[in-house]
Formats: structure tokens, C-alpha cells, sequence
């Protein structure tokens, strides 16, 4: 891909541009059926991630293989999961989401959660799949905190660093610190309750089961109002940072975005409430492997179209795309190859 920045061709369904209209919206849909089979990958330190694979799966061994990571506190019932899961499913591929420690069905081991720069269990995972299926086309898309975590991934890799085609990142705060503090404000502080509401949850059920490495009672936590407040007391110290900042600062992938060496697809809107709107002018110039495309609205994880008559979701049928053209790829070449 060459190293640009463009429009993305989304356009928003009539009447329901707004921002935040577009963030709420695939949430009052019925979620797309979807069936799964369950696996616990379990992990070198002792803890486990909860794989959901899309049933049923294709048979043969080679056919292209889909990994999806969720946004925060996100898992196989969000409604972006489901339909991009289903979408590369219809397409052939074998499709797999790997819950965040302790999103699945049941709580993690360790006495620590998961973050956004965590890249260690997304590459222990494309290793294993790499040995499953090694002649199967792999593509990996992350939303969120998924998207940032799998744009750190790539940027630290390198290009031949995983056994990946390609990585599509939907809606990721690559700058953390400017994320948080536009999720301090206004109507987005709304998004930032319930987001903190959960993660306090888990974090006082596992107070209850035994002592974590943070300084704060229940009651004390329950208070933290921001994200800048609850990183810098329960985020940063349960997974080795000195401060908010600190974690903000190298969990955030935007800083590598030039280095990146794998093809890589970013999918952004320029109203995202979770960030601000001049969020690529701080970046680095993205690396000649990087497409970005931006929409003038979208919201967060939004992406609402009015498709063939229907409300639709553009990101499934924009990553359809994508999985198609990187999918073709290896099919020519193996051609060219025959022919020698």
C-alpha cells in the first residue's frame, strides 16, 4: 500500500449522522446469530485467554483464517464481533475472536487484567495458528483497544515478524492520553461511566478472591471518575507502569505507525467521540505498508450505512473487501509460480 491518508467512502444513513447516534446505533440492533465453539488457550504464565470460534468452520485445512481482538470490554456478543465475524465467515474464511483476559465466560487466573499495549497474548496466538494452519492465509483485524493493541503488535514485529497477510484496525485510540481526556468530556463522559462501571466490577471480584497489587480499598475504587483516574491506580500498577502517563505513553501504538512493515488497513472517523478530531495530524506519517481512511462521521465503531435499502454496517462490508483483496494475493502468486 502506498503511504497516504484518504476519505474513506463511507456516508452516513440519512437523519443519523450525528456522532453519537452513530456510536449507539449498532447497539440497538439485534445482534447477528452467530454459533461458536469454545477454546481455552492457555497461556506460559499460567493464565488462560477464551478463544470463540465461528461454527460451522470450513473443512479443509488451508482455507483463510480471520482473528479478531475486541475494543474494551468488549467479547463474541458485541455487535461489531458479530458481524464482522459472520461477514468473513459467508466469505469462506475460518473466523476466531480472542477474548481480552477475563472478557470471556469466566474470570482470568492472575491477579492482573489486560491493557492496551498487551501484545503478548494476540502473538502467542498468531503463533499457534501459524502452527495449526501454516498454509492458511491469515489477516488480523482489531476494534478499539483491540485496534491499538494490534497496530503495536505489527509496528513491533515487523514485516515478516508474524505469519500475517494483513491487519485492519477499526476505531483505535493509538494516542491513549488525548483518548482519555476527550472521553472526560462532555456527552463522552457518559461512554466513560459505563466503561469504568465494568472494569471496577471485575476488579473488585477478584479483591474478594485475593490481595492485588494496588492500594485501594472497594469503596475507594468505586470512586475513580475518569480514566486517567483508574489507570493511574489499578491499570498501571497491576501490569508493571509507574503512573498513567507512564502506561499512556508506551502502550500507545500511534508513536510506531512509521515503522510499520506489515500491510495495514487503519478505518477511522473524524467525529469519534473516544478521541480527538486532529488525531493523525499528532502522528507520525504512517509507513508506506499503511492505508489510512478517514470518515467525516462514523462515530465509534459506528459506521452506520443505508445499504441496498437496509441500515448496514459499512465496516463489515468495508473489511469484506479488504479480506478479499489480500485473500487474492497469494492465489496469483501461486499461479505465477506454476507457470515457472
Amino acid at each position: 500500500m502506498s503511504r497516504t491518508i484518504v476519505p474513506a467512502d463511507f456516508q452516513a444513513a440519512r437523519g443519523l449522522s450525528n456522532r453519537h447516534v452513530q456510536t449507539l446505533l449498532p447497539r440497538l440492533r439485534p445482534l447477528t446469530a452467530l454459533e461458536r465453539d469454545t477454546e481455552i488457550l492457555n497461556l506460559p504464565d499460567g493464565d488462560f485467554v477464551e478463544l470463540a470460534w465461528v461454527r460451522p468452520a470450513p473443512e479443509r485445512d488451508d482455507a483463510p483464517l480471520f482473528v479478531l481482538f475486541h475494543g474494551l470490554e468488549g467479547s463474541f456478543d458485541s455487535p461489531y464481533a458479530r458481524d464482522l465475524l459472520a461477514t468473513a465467515a459467508s466469505l469462506g474464511w475460518r473466523a476466531v475472536l480472542m477474548h481480552f483476559r477475563g472478557c470471556g465466560r469466566a474470570p482470568n487466573r492472575l491477579a492482573r487484567a489486560y491493557h492496551s499495549g498487551d501484545t503478548a497474548d494476540a502473538y502467542w496466538l498468531i503463533g499457534l495458528l501459524a502452527q495449526r494452519y501454516p498454509r492458511a492465509i491469515k489477516v488480523a483485524a482489531g476494534v478499539s483497544l483491540g485496534g491499538n493493541m494490534l497496530v503495536k503488535l505489527v509496528a513491533e514485529q515487523g514485516g515478516d515478524g508474524l505469519d500475517l497477510a494483513g491487519a485492519i484496525a477499526i476505531s483505535a485510540p493509538l494516542d491513549l492520553a488525548t483518548s482519555a481526556d476527550a472521553l472526560n468530556r462532555g456527552f463522552a463522559r457518559n461512554y466513560q461511566r459505563h466503561l469504568l462501571k465494568t472494569l471496577k466490577s471485575k476488579v473488585i471480584a477478584k479483591m474478594a478472591n485475593g490481595p492485588l497489587p494496588i492500594r485501594l480499598s472497594p469503596q475507594q475504587l468505586k470512586r475513580l471518575d475518569s480514566f486517567w483516574a483508574y489507570d493511574n491506580e489499578v491499570t498501571a500498577p497491576l501490569h508493571g507502569f509507574s503512573s498513567a502517563s507512564d502506561y499512556y505513553r508506551r502502550a500507545s501504538a500511534g508513536r510506531l505507525i512509521g515503522d510499520i512493515e506489515l500491510p495495514t488497513l487503519i478505518l477511522h472517523a473524524a467525529d469519534d467521540p473516544f478521541m480527538p478530531g486532529n488525531l493523525f495530524e499528532k502522528l507520525p506519517t504512517p509507513s508506506d505498508a499503511v492505508r489510512v481512511e478517514i470518515a467525516r462521521q462514523g462515530g465509534h465503531v459506528g459506521f452506520m450505512e443505508s445499504y441496498r435499502s437496509r441500515l448496514n454496517s459499512w465496516l463489515a462490508r468495508r473489511v469484506a473487501l479488504q479480506l478479499q483483496d489480500w485473500a487474492s494475493v497469494p492465489r496469483q502468486i501461486r499461479a505465477t509460480a506454476g507457470r515457472d
